[in-house]
């Protein structure tokens, strides 16, 4: 059974690699604000994810708190971006 899960993360692991340079690009050639916000918390949730699946594999749980510090830096980010652009949207 544990060579199933170990598997399966690794494959999950290239999923992963390939939706971080999807989101990448998405970064750099995005359109507007919000399709380059939307790309960094993407990837940002992914990065934390992919944290999780190798603290699995490693079996190194210092990775988990590093994942949840990681969505945290990654929601207040949110929270900012949102705020400043209301703040843009009110003074127009």
């Amino acid at each position: 059974m544990e060579s199933w899960v170990i598997n399966f993360l690794t494959i999950a692991m290239f999923f992963y690699i390939a939706s971080f340079l999807l989101y990448i690009v998405r970064l750099l050639k995005g359109p507007t604000i919000s399709d380059m916000v939307l790309a960094i918390d993407a990837l940002g949730y992914d990065l934390a994810a992919f944290l999780i699946i190798l603290s699995i594999l490693f079996r190194n749980p210092i990775l988990i708190p590093c994942s949840i510090v990681l969505t945290l830096w990654i929601y207040a980010l949110d929270i900012y971006v949102a705020k400043y652009l209301e703040a843009k949207e009110m003074s127009e």
